[in-house]
């Protein structure tokens, strides 16, 4: 009794880590659909902020 404790759940990891090769294996995934780094921002965000708008928090020029 005391093996089968120890065998289910070594058996349904092996299962699971099978499933996740074999998914991977059935559905590729391209480069292009990978998603870019945190830390690199993308090229519309990068326009996108960098408009002509004063900071927020700056006093607005006086006319």
């Amino acid at each position: 009794m005391a093996m089968l404790a120890v065998l289910i759940p070594l058996l349904m990891l092996g299962v699971v880590l099978v499933l996740g090769r074999y998914e991977e294996l059935l559905l590729p995934q391209d480069d292009t659909d990978r998603r870019e780094p945190a830390g690199v921002p993308h090229t519309a965000a990068a326009t996108a902020t960098s408009s002509s708008h004063a900071p927020a928090g700056t006093p607005a020029s006086s006319p």
